[in-house]
């Protein structure tokens, strides 16, 4: 039986209460998983982590944007696509204009999302884009146990000019970057296995995406949602839900990380 637990962006931005964007249960999620982990460590065949990536110059952080008196918009500001073409908002920097417009544009016709200005978040380089401290150590723990045993990491969103809350894609590519595009190593790793658990942060956004795109390739009663070990980003609880509802009816499970493989 190949056991892999699949970890979205646990990291303490999201975990800590002192992080940029913090998820309210995220810390108790993490201390859960480190349990989980440390019980199981013969069971996991694989562990995979994905980490949030960002520069502080991305296109869903305020610096990016500025209204019409030249200043940032507030974290946690939608945009549209109307309040970019009628000069509410515009990019700070001008080159970015036409893109800006394309991106809301390509962005509002997926029906998944308007553009979220979220406070800036797993920096690269900085405290806030680190595994947290007590996951973390389980995760070397279980790496030290077996020689040769690694966890799998995976980092996202770097690319300045587009989100990336699901771990297999961006939600708009850039033809220019290949990472943005769907990623297909990462699949193939997680094809083989017989479960796969699924956890991190945060339930409504890229736990919600990174399940929606693995279930177009791998089977869905494949996977595994721990349900006590995934948050929601405070305001979007409802996207969450209905995110738990719609994979529910296609055949995903829910268990808590107690459950899993007891």
């Amino acid at each position: 039986m190949i056991n892999t637990l699949l970890l979205i962006d646990p990291q303490n931005d999201f975990c800590e209460p002192e992080g940029a964007l913090t998820v309210p249960g995220a810390a108790d999620d993490c201390i859960r998983l480190s349990s989980m982990i440390k019980r199981l460590d013969p069971q996991l065949t694989s562990i995979h982590v994905t980490m949030d990536t960002h520069h502080f110059f991305h296109i869903a952080h305020p610096v990016f944007w500025v209204d019409r008196e030249g200043k940032h918009p507030e974290p946690y500001t939608i945009l549209n696509l109307d309040s970019i073409l009628s000069g509410e908002y515009r990019p700070s920097a001008p080159q970015f204009q036409h893109y800006a417009e394309e991106y809301v544009a390509t962005l509002e016709k997926t029906g998944k999302y308007n553009l979220c200005i979220w406070p800036p978040h797993c920096l690269i380089g900085t405290w806030g884009h680190n595994v947290y401290a007590s996951l973390s150590d389980a995760l070397v723990d279980w790496e030290s146990k077996i020689p040769g045993r690694v966890v799998d990491y995976t980092y996202k969103g770097s690319n300045v000019r587009t989100e990336h809350y699901s771990a297999i894609r961006a939600e708009v590519s850039d033809a220019s970057d290949p990472n943005s595009r769907t990623n297909f190593a990462l699949i193939e790793r997680l094809k083989g296995s017989d479960n796969i658990a699924i956890a991190g942060e945060a339930l409504s956004h890229c736990v919600a995406n990174t399940v929606r795109d693995l279930v177009t390739c791998i089977p869905a009663n494949k996977m595994i949602i721990l349900t006590d070990a995934c948050s929601n980003v405070p305001g979007f609880e409802k996207l969450g839900s209905s995110f738990m509802e719609e994979v529910e009816k296609i055949g995903v499970r829910f268990m808590t990380s107690v459950e899993f493989l007891s």
